[in-house]
């Protein structure tokens, strides 16, 4: 889909991205609370109105829930206006989305796949991604796996999830890896320190999952909200969102608010733009549950820091004690 936004070029994929693309775990619905259905499709139809021109979801999100909602908002949009759509297999849950296994054998990828491609209603996925290391087989077979099926033609490019920069290697070795998808932001900063260097040397294009760390960088967490989500809600059993964690996470969002202010956008864009200030990184992904959450985080797609923003967020890091890992990039 054509896009005002500005882009950039996903590792050596050939496809141009926005900084920000919608993640759709929290449309599964199975670990982040109630969600309707209805207000994933309009978060959808909403951000690409607004330019975003890409998606990223997973099988086990919702036990394949996410990526069929996906599939019937797409299903509605002529096919030159839909963004690119990105998924995830390897991973199975049991009947509740607990008990997860994590599975690279050949026949299993591929019924996975399979499956994706009829919920997503698609006859070929831009991205196919393993979700995480598997525990059934090495990851040379994985991995091997993997590429077997870019060269069938079902998906367009692959690339791994969750993956170390020795990881990495060993499956460059095979053949390339196309993009990642770790986890990084303000409070959890190891990325940055040698995975992200290893894909900007690689050619390896980077989107990150979690950048404003599941709402801890949105500015308006706060104890009482996290009290108050319900028990399903995965958050209310993380070591980020209890006690002196807690604290020193909500201290350095509040730290955030000056800059927003200056820019004119939120604390959750400032927490997304300090993501794409990092070499190496292509992209955020950012979950959107209505219209208005999407509105929330949009200045990202366009936001640029200067020195002095950067800094000054160094320095919040610091002082505060939120998170670990390098402060600057």
């Amino acid at each position: 889909m054509k896009t005002h936004l500005p882009t950039r070029k996903f590792g050596l994929t050939g496809m141009a991205i926005t900084r920000v693309g919608i993640g759709a775990w929290a449309m599964g619905g199975n670990m982040w609370g109630p969600q309707d259905d209805a207000d994933s499709a309009a978060a959808i139809r909403h951000a690409i109105e607004r330019g975003i021109n890409w998606i990223d979801t997973a099988a086990v999100y919702g036990n394949g829930h996410s990526e069929t909602v996906i599939g019937k908002t797409l299903a509605d949009i002529p096919a030159s206006e839909r963004p690119f759509v990105f998924t995830k297999g390897g991973i199975v849950r049991d009947e509740n989305g607990q008990n997860p296994r994590r599975i690279g054998e050949r026949n299993h990828l591929r019924t996975e796949l399979e499956n994706s491609l009829k919920r997503l209603g698609l006859d070929v996925i831009d991205l196919y991604q393993l979700h995480w290391p598997s525990d059934d087989v090495p990851l040379e077979e994985y991995w091997s796996n993997m590429l077997e099926l870019k060269k069938e033609g079902k998906v367009r490019h692959v690339g791994l999830s969750n993956h170390d920069e020795t990881q990495l290697a060993r499956a460059e070795a095979l053949g390339h890896v196309e993009t990642l998808q770790p986890p990084f932001s303000m409070i959890r900063r190891e990325t940055g320190e040698k995975i992200l260097p290893w894909c900007a040397e690689h050619g390896t294009g980077v989107i990150c999952y979690s950048p404003m760390q599941a709402g801890l960088l949105t500015g308006t967490m706060t104890a009482e909200r996290v009290s108050a989500m319900p028990d399903n809600d995965w958050r209310k059993n993380s070591p980020e969102f209890q006690g002196d964690k807690l604290r020193a996470n909500l201290a350095l969002a509040e730290r955030l608010k000056p800059i927003a202010e200056r820019h004119g956008t939120s604390v959750s864009s400032v927490a997304l733009a300090w993501c794409h200030a990092w070499p190496g990184l292509t992209a955020t992904i950012v979950g959107a549950r209505s219209p208005a959450q999407v509105d929330g985080w949009l200045d990202a797609a366009s936001l640029d820091l200067n020195t002095e923003d950067l800094n000054e967020i160094a320095r919040a890091i610091e002082e505060t004690g939120a998170g670990q890992g390098p402060a600057k990039g």
